[in-house]
């Protein structure tokens, strides 16, 4: 079993009282949530209770997990030192699409969309290793952020 302890934002009401993700079942669960819910909330924003804080006393990272269920695709991207979202296949028309945290929007690159099972494996990767950038999926320095 697992110690690791992942906070995860995706709903007003976790402005308050964050969803906590300490096992792949709960990664697995809150994938579901996302891609099953309401569009406005199909992204979370994670921090690792493995990583250090800030002297603010904010955490030194940020990972932001999207889940389109009609689609199968989803979004990833991860803030420390350096911003990077996940690079999925190319041959975009260049675009943007949009996912939202409890009805905030934020735009990535449509490249970033990549297959939904590559989103979990990524979330449980995070999870797993204490918070670091996973390393399964590609990443690019986004150009709009």
């Amino acid at each position: 079993m697992t110690h690791n302890r992942v906070q995860a934002y995706y709903r007003e009401q976790h402005a308050d009282e964050p969803s906590v993700v300490r096992t792949p079942e709960d990664v697995d669960a809150l994938i579901d949530a996302l891609a099953a819910g309401p569009e406005f909330e199909n992204l979370a924003v994670l921090h690792s209770s493995e990583r250090e804080l800030l002297p603010s006393g904010f955490p030194d990272h940020e990972f932001m997990v999207g889940a389109d269920g009609k689609r199968k695709v989803g979004v990833l991207s991860f803030m420390d030192e350096k911003n990077f979202v996940s690079l999925g296949a190319p041959g975009s028309d260049g675009g943007e699409v949009t996912y939202f945290v409890a009805g905030n929007p934020t735009e990535f690159p449509a490249t970033a969309e990549i297959p939904l099972a590559l989103v979990r494996q990524a979330a449980k990767e995070f999870l797993s290793c204490g918070g670091r950038r996973p390393t399964c999926v590609q990443w690019q320095e986004p150009e709009i952020w």
